[in-house]
C-alpha cells in the first residue's frame, strides 16, 4: 500500500513538473517587446544657430530633451511609461533678432506600447508673458481634456484618434518607426486644446558628419506649417535621424520668414548602459 501511494505521489509530482516546464517553455516562446532606443534614460543637448547675412552662425537657442523610464502599478500589472522632458531656451543674439526672450518647457508621460501620450504639462514663456497648460488623455474614451492654469483658467475637451501624440512625444514617436526613403504617414497631434494630423515624409538618405562621427541618416519633413497646421505661419522643418536602431535626431533645420535656424546635436548621454 505504501508503495502504491509512493508511486501515485511521484506521478502527481511528475505531472506538476511537466506542467510547470510547459508553462515556462510557453512563456519563453512569447515574443519579448524590443526596448525603445531612448528607453534606457537618454539626455540630448542641441544648439541652434541662425543663418542669415552678418548673423550667420550666431548661437540663438539651446534644446534639451530627457527620457526616464518608470514602472507604474495598475490593475495588478506593472506597465512601463516614459517621463519625457523638453526645454527650448533662447540664447545669445536671439533677443536682438526676434525682439524678445523665450522659454518653452514640456513634460510628457507616454505609454511605451503602443507609444502614445498619457499626460502633458506645458509652460510657455515669451518676454514677460507666461502660459501654463495641462492635458490628460483618456485612451478608453478617446477624449483629451486641455486645461489652462494661467493666465486664463479654463478647459476644453476634444476627441482624438490613435496613436495620439503631443508636441514632445511626436518627436520620440518618429524614432519608433523604421523609416526608409519614400515613406509617408500621418500622426494625430494635440496641442493647447487643438487637434492636428501631422503629415510626415521620409525624403532623403544622406551621410552626415556629426558629434557622433560620420553617420548614415534619413531626412524627414513634418508638415509643421500652414493655415490648418500646428504652426499658422510660413516655414518648413527638416529632421535628420540616424539610419540605425537608435533613430537619433542629429540635426534639424527650421526655415521661417526671418531666416534659417540650424539645430545640431552637441551631446548625448544615457543613465543605463546599452
Amino acid at each position: 500500500m505504501f508503495y502504491n501511494r509512493f508511486i501515485s505521489f511521484n506521478r502527481k509530482v511528475g505531472v506538476v513538473v511537466i506542467l510547470l516546464a510547459a508553462c515556462s517553455f510557453a512563456l519563453a516562446q512569447q515574443p519579448q517587446r524590443a526596448a525603445l532606443p531612448f528607453e534606457r534614460g537618454e539626455e540630448l543637448v542641441y544648439q541652434a544657430e541662425f543663418s542669415r547675412a552678418l548673423l550667420r552662425g550666431a548661437n540663438v537657442a539651446e534644446f534639451q530633451f530627457k527620457s526616464v523610464r518608470e514602472n507604474i502599478s495598475k490593475d495588478g500589472e506593472d506597465p512601463v511609461v516614459l517621463h519625457l522632458t523638453g526645454d527650448v531656451v533662447s540664447k545669445g543674439l536671439f533677443p536682438k533678432i526676434a525682439g524678445f526672450k523665450f522659454h518653452q518647457h514640456v513634460e510628457s508621460v507616454a505609454d511605451v506600447e503602443p507609444f502614445t501620450v498619457l499626460h502633458t504639462n506645458k509652460v510657455e514663456e515669451q518676454g514677460k508673458r507666461s502660459r501654463v497648460l495641462e492635458a490628460v488623455f483618456n485612451h478608453e474614451t478617446h477624449k483629451a481634456v486641455w486645461s489652462e492654469r494661467s493666465p486664463n483658467p479654463g478647459s476644453i475637451s476634444i476627441d482624438f484618434s490613435e496613436p495620439i501624440q503631443d508636441v514632445l512625444t511626436v518627436i520620440y514617436f518618429l524614432r519608433t518607426r523604421k523609416l526608409k526613403v519614400g515613406d509617408s504617414f500621418d500622426v494625430p497631434v494635440s496641442d493647447a486644446g487643438r487637434l492636428f494630423r501631422l503629415s510626415v515624409k521620409a525624403v532623403e538618405a544622406k551621410e552626415l558628419s556629426t558629434v557622433l562621427g560620420k553617420v548614415k541618416t534619413i531626412r524627414v519633413e513634418p508638415a509643421l506649417f500652414g493655415d490648418t497646421a500646428l504652426v499658422r505661419a510660413r516655414g518648413s522643418l527638416s529632421i535628420w535621424l540616424t539610419d540605425d536602431d537608435r533613430c537619433l535626431p542629429v540635426k534639424a533645420q527650421l526655415r521661417v520668414e526671418i531666416g534659417t535656424f540650424d539645430i545640431k546635436l552637441k551631446s548625448v548621454s544615457y543613465l543605463q548602459p546599452q
